[in-house]
C-alpha cells in the first residue's frame, strides 16, 4: 500500500515494569507512514509502534520514517518509490496534533501518471514513456481527539480530521496539486495486558485536478499490537481504501511491524515490511524509522 498508525489510549498496565497509555501501542505517526497508499495518509503507515508512558503532561515527539515501495501500482510499468516522511507531533491525555512533511523519489512512473493521497491517479493505458522525479510531497495536518476512554468491554473512540495539503509537484507527477481533507473515527480495545486491538474507519474528500475525474474515498484498517516484552512490541495490520480513479483497485495491504523502545517515553526504532495484496497496491514495502519523545 502507498505507505503512509498506531497509537490509542489505553489503561495503565500491571504486569510489565512500565504503564501505556492509548489502546494500541504502535504510533499514529509510524502507522501513517506505513500507508504509502497514503503517501502518509495512514500510511499512512504509517502508522502503522511505539509504546508511550502513561503520562496526562503535554510531550512531543519528532522522527523520521524512511520507506521504499515496488511494484505496478495498476500500471504497466514497474514503480520504484522512496518515501521519506518527518513529523512532529504535540499530545496530551486525549488530543494528539500532527505534522508530517514528506520527501519523495520515484522511478519508472508512466507519462501522465500522478501520485496521490490514495494511489496512483491518471494511468495511461500503455506508454513506453516514463518519468523519474523527486522533490517535496504532500504535507499532512492531522488531529486526533478521544471523545470516550476504554471502560469494560467498550472500546476507547478517537473521532480524527486529516488535511492533504497538495504541496507535491503536479508537473513532475509527485501530486495531483490539490488538497485532500479526510474525517474518521477509531476505535482502541485493550485485552488483558498485552493484546491491544484497533479499528479505523474514514472517509476522504479528494481534491480533483482539471480533467481529473477523481472521487472521493473510504479508507480503512484493523490489526492488534502485542506487547511481546516492555521494550519490543509486534504488530500486524490491514489497510485498504476504495480507488480514487475509477475502474481500477483500490489499495489493500498488509503489514507487519516490529517496534523497539529505547526508553520508557517511547523513544525508539520500528522496522516494518508491507505486502500488497490488490492490483492497487506496491508489491511490496519496507520501512525502518526512529523518534525522540521529549
Amino acid at each position: 500500500m502507498f505507505l503512509a498508525k498506531l497509537v490509542g489510549i489505553i489503561p495503565a498496565c500491571s504486569k510489565i515494569d512500565f504503564q501505556m497509555t492509548h489502546s494500541h501501542p504502535i504510533s499514529e505517526e509510524q502507522e501513517d507512514c506505513m500507508r504509502f497508499r497514503s503517501l502518509v495518509g495512514m500510511g499512512i503507515l504509517s502508522s502503522w509502534a511505539v509504546v508511550t508512558v502513561a503520562h496526562a503532561a503535554p510531550r512531543f515527539t519528532l522522527g523520521n520514517v524512511p520507506s521504499y515501495y515496488q511494484g505496478t501500482f495498476g500500471t504497466g510499468s514497474h514503480i520504484n518509490i522512496f518515501y521519506d516522511a518527518t513529523y512532529f507531533q504535540f499530545r496530551n491525555r486525549d488530543l494528539r496534533l500532527k505534522l508530517m512533511v514528506p520527501y519523495i523519489s520515484v522511478s519508472g512512473l508512466p507519462q501522465g501518471a500522478r501520485l496521490t493521497g490514495g494511489g496512483i491517479v491518471h494511468r495511461p493505458g500503455t506508454t513506453q514513456t516514463q518519468n523519474s522525479a523527486s522533490g517535496l510531497g504532500d504535507i499532512w495536518l492531522s488531529a486526533h481527539y478521544t471523545v470516550y476512554q476504554r471502560t469494560g468491554l467498550l472500546p476507547a473512540v478517537v473521532p480524527y480530521a486529516k488535511v492533504k495539503l497538495g504541496t507535491a509537484s503536479a508537473t513532475n507527477g509527485l501530486g495531483t496539486g490539490r488538497n485532500d481533507y479526510e474525517i474518521g473515527v477509531g476505535l482502541d480495545e485493550t485485552i488483558g495486558t498485552r493484546i491491544f486491538p484497533f479499528a479505523h474507519l474514514g472517509y476522504r474528500f479528494v481534491g480533483n485536478p482539471a480533467g481529473g475525474n477523481l472521487h472521493n474515498i473510504w479508507t480503512y484498517d484493523m490489526g492488534s499490537s502485542f506487547v511481546a516484552t516492555p521494550r519490543n512490541i509486534l504488530t500486524a495490520m490491514f489497510s485498504g481504501s476504495e480507488s480514487e480513479q475509477p475502474g481500477y483497485a483500490g489499495p489493500a495491504d498488509i503489514v507487519f511491524a516490529w517496534n523497539y523502545n529505547v526508553t520508557r517515553a517511547g523513544s525508539g526504532i520500528q522496522l516494518y515490511a508491507d505486502k500488497g495484496l490488490s492490483n492497487g497496491s506496491a508489491n511490496y514495502g519496507v520501512g525502518l524509522g526512529a523518534q525522540i519523545v521529549f
